[in-house]
């Protein structure tokens, strides 16, 4: 091919981009995806012979229902909804019978050191401490857990996912950034660290990084428990359950606006650029398979996080029992730690031992709760909490906490740096200190911002 021939074919081809593509809006690869089906439909009714009634396309009857502009919203905020209902109303049967069953176990081991004649040091260290750290975070996010993964990863083995991604790649687009972001996203309700590793699939190097400098923004199921428990509080003897459900989904709605706000300011900003344009192919409709959603669920995902979970609460319970116990000056060092943190946790509408509780549950988000519980407790050791009344005597009745109190500490939970497996887990994947540290100084910032305004702006307006 001569180079004018050639020039000419390219000009032909840029004035037929031109006018598929008016304005810059970047419709080429819709273009191409409808001629390639359109191409195939032609070829397949030359030499296919459809007989009788034509089956009904049930994959496009629902596609039409939940990726639609008045439905698709509406329908993902339900099924959101259902989950967290089943896993706020499934899981306190279960949890209670689990911290019952532990803490009576703890008894049977303090009965044992008794008549071992083993000092009382070694009861409060081991069973007061470890022990029972390790009691309350497995009664506390087992049930959850072993509810929440196996409907998550139902959703995920119908092909679900993709429409999510589907519905939210507009508003990702118009945020900067990649609509394969909502995909990762997803991933980051059931663990962040795998949500951080899911960023993988998105090909520009700009958008990857806004998609793990945000991913911390949904809560994982580390944070879940914390958060159940709280709107718990929140609505207690008032539809509970329901209750409860429209405010962790609101918390939910509320990680996801965040995501959008600082992936668009990050767009602007450190991250400056355009958004890839790609084509979403959504796949059929499957059917599920319950030995693999059980599989995937329990074994994969739940065992996983719960051991990691386990791992890190024993250290982390013998610390805090340390710390609660080791006097200086007649005051113990937790709570001189979390007295200087005070005048800080009330700026943003919490207290100084949540604040404590924060900082110490960096390995994991599933300990901050334990954490929080231990520290109150004024002989250093944790309560038998078996249910929410008891939790409401302790944080309500005994530490004055407030309807505001409650409300802080979910969004700090919420939007508060990852947990150290994540921070791992994106340094590996950034191979950068500096990406690493935004990941958590971004959130951190959020965090601290959204408290401050909300608390002053209530207290400014004497609603607590």
């Amino acid at each position: 091919m001569s180079r004018g021939s050639l020039s000419t074919g390219l000009n032909e081809l840029l004035k037929e981009a031109n006018q598929l593509n008016p304005g810059g809006s970047l419709r080429l690869n819709d273009s191409m995806v409808s001629t390639i089906y359109s191409r195939a439909e032609e070829i397949a009714g030359r030499v296919v012979t459809r007989e009788g009634k034509p089956n009904i396309d049930w994959d496009k009857k629902l596609d039409d229902i939940l990726t639609s502009r008045f439905f698709g919203f509406p329908s993902m905020l339900l099924l959101l909804a259902v989950i967290f209902w089943i896993t706020v109303a499934g899981a306190n049967v279960p949890s209670k019978i689990l911290a019952t069953g532990l803490f009576w176990g703890q008894e049977r081991l303090t009965e044992l050191l008794y008549w071992l004649h083993a000092p009382a040091w070694v009861n409060g260290f081991f069973v007061e401490g470890i022990y029972r750290c390790l009691a309350w975070v497995v009664s506390v996010m087992l049930p959850p857990m072993a509810i929440f993964f196996p409907c998550f990863t139902l959703l995920e083995d119908m092909g679900y996912l993709p429409r999510i991604a589907f519905n939210l790649d507009n508003l990702f687009k118009k945020a900067g950034t990649h609509g394969k972001q909502s995909l990762t996203m997803s991933m980051g309700f059931g663990c962040n660290a795998a949500g951080v590793i899911a960023c993988r699939i998105i090909e520009s190097p700009r958008e990857r990084l806004i998609a793990m400098l945000t991913n911390n923004f949904v809560p994982c199921n580390g944070r879940f428990p914390t958060l159940i428990a709280l709107a718990g509080l929140l609505v207690m003897g008032v539809a509970t359950s329901f209750g409860a459900t429209i405010i962790v989904v609101g918390i939910v709605l509320f990680g996801i606006v965040t995501t959008l706000a600082v992936s668009w300011v990050l767009s602007k900003t450190l991250l400056k650029g355009v958004p890839s344009s790609f084509t979403l192919e959504l796949p059929p409709y499957r059917k599920p398979q319950i030995g693999r959603i059980i599989t995937r669920s329990i074994f994969d995902r739940t065992l996983f996080v719960l051991r990691r979970a386990v791992c890190v609460a024993a250290p982390a319970g013998a610390v805090i029992w340390l710390l609660a116990n080791i006097n200086i000056g007649g005051v113990s060092i937790l709570a001189h730690a979390a007295n200087w943190l005070d005048p800080f946790g009330q700026m943003l509408g919490m207290d100084g031992y949540i604040i404590m509780a924060f900082l110490l549950g960096l390995p994991a988000n599933e300990i901050v709760m334990p954490i929080l519980i231990m520290s109150y407790m004024a002989t250093g050791s944790m309560i038998e909490l078996d249910s929410l009344e008891a939790l409401h005597r302790l944080f309500v009745g005994e530490h004055g906490w407030t309807w505001l109190t409650a409300v802080c500490m979910m969004l700090f939970s919420l939007l508060h740096y990852p947990c150290g497996t994540t921070l791992w887990t994106i340094f590996k994947e950034s191979c950068s200190f500096k990406w690493t540290a935004l990941a958590a100084l971004i959130p951190l910032g959020v965090a601290i911002t959204v408290c401050f305004v909300v608390a002053q702006t209530v207290r400014l307006l004497g609603w607590a």
